[in-house]
């Protein structure tokens, strides 16, 4: 009979977690400020004192979820105006206009997506990770 084989250890330490001002542990803290968009985010910064990563977090959530509003409201005008323009052309151009327009909006709700679930999953690993150019703004904002 054999035995089984040894159970592998990883060479990582585990990730310390600390207690934020709210009670919860500081990544179970981070990761709700992503969950609820802006409004989660908003609260958590308001409401945590101590824990940078906490704060650091909720205000990335923050400006995160007010650039995609601000991203989708412009793409959005300008795909009615696109929408429009292509309606007063042939139907072949028109076609080609509604397919970029549906294939600009499936690569932005993706990269959405992505960006939110990779928030989610480093602020629950206890990490600092920036977003381009809004994370260094969180990190600015959230150090006041």
């Amino acid at each position: 009979m054999q035995n089984p084989p040894p159970v592998q250890v990883s060479n990582q330490p585990p990730v310390p977690v600390g207690k934020s001002s709210t009670g919860l542990d500081e990544n179970v803290a981070a990761l709700l400020s992503y969950v609820f968009g802006w409004i989660s985010g908003l609260i958590f910064f308001l409401i945590e004192k101590d824990s940078r990563l906490v704060r650091f977090h909720a205000m990335q959530s923050l400006l995160f979820n007010v650039l995609v509003a601000v991203v989708s409201i412009v793409l959005w005008v300008f795909m009615v105006i696109l929408l429009l323009i292509g309606s007063q052309i042939s139907g072949v151009i028109s076609t080609l206009v509604s397919l970029i327009a549906t294939l600009v909006w499936i690569a932005l709700v993706a990269g959405i997506l992505i960006a939110w679930i990779m928030c989610l999953i480093k602020a629950f690993q206890g990490q600092y990770f920036k977003l381009p150019i809004i994370g260094q703004f969180a990190e600015k904002f959230s150090q006041k």
